[in-house]
Order: structure tokens, then C-alpha cells, then sequence
């Protein structure tokens, strides 16, 4: 499928429609859980726009997903700003991705949760093939 999600104002973080479709296996988790539901039953050649409501497809902010991590614990030349979004590396080798939410010079605030957490959003989708399992 090529889907785009844009913002209330009108950005566009995320689209596929100028590259490669996006495939997936239903319940595989490349797909948040709350996008698998809306797009259940769609069929190819399909079209749709969907507005989504905050919580709705992706979860809703939690302040323990906010960090107050050390200075130290980043490169000394590493430039860091409010509104920058960087991939932090878990002890299992899971990235996960963080937003740089307050700079200090002995601490950086980042917050953990899902870029597009809270956030009123639009779906555009079209699907593009549909297969059974198997």
C-alpha cells in the first residue's frame, strides 16, 4: 500500500506515494495496531482518507516516556536542539526514537514516546495488493 499521515497543520511526516509502497504482514508490528484496525477489510484498488483522533492510531503521550539523560552521555560534538529527533539504541539492539525536548549544558531532556503521539492526524491510503496468509 502507499499511505501518507499528515499533521493538523499540514505537514507531512510521513509518505510513501513518490517511493516504494509499504508491505506488510498483519500483525507483524511494522504497522501500529490502531492503523491495522482502520485498514482491516480494504481492499486493492482502494482509496481512502482518514482523520484520526489523538490516541486513536498511535498511543497518547506518557510522561514517564520523558528522560532526563546526562550531557556526558552524548558525543562532545554532537549538536543537540529542541525538535531534533535522534535513534537511541536499547540494550538489545532495538532502536527506538527520541526527541530532544530541552538542552542543558549538564542535561538533555528527551521525550520517548511516539513521534505522532497526540497528535490529530490524516491516512491517506491506497492499497496496492492484498494477500492471505500463508
Amino acid at each position: 500500500m502507499h499511505y501518507s499521515i499528515t499533521l493538523a497543520d499540514g505537514t507531512e511526516p510521513e509518505s510513501t506515494f513518490s517511493g516504494e509502497p509499504l508491505r506488510f504482514r498483519v500483525g507483524d508490528g511494522t504497522v501500529e495496531p490502531g492503523l491495522e484496525r482502520m485498514l482491516s477489510g480494504l481492499k486493492a484498488g482502494e482509496r481512502c482518507r482518514l482523520a484520526i483522533a489523538p490516541g486513536q492510531a498511535f498511543p497518547l503521550p506518557e510522561p514517564y516516556n520523558v528522560h532526563k539523560l546526562p550531557r556526558s552521555d552524548f558525543p562532545s560534538e554532537m549538536r543537540l536542539a529542541p525538535g531534533m529527533l535522534i535513534a537511541f539504541t536499547l540494550p538489545s539492539g532495538e532502536e527506538v526514537p527520541g526527541q530532544i525536548q530541552d538542552v542543558s549544558e549538564t542535561e538533555i531532556t528527551v521525550d520517548f514516546n511516539h513521534p505522532l503521539a497526540g497528535h490529530q492526524l490524516i491516512l491517506e491510503v491506497e492499497v496496492l495488493e492484498v494477500r492471505a496468509a500463508g
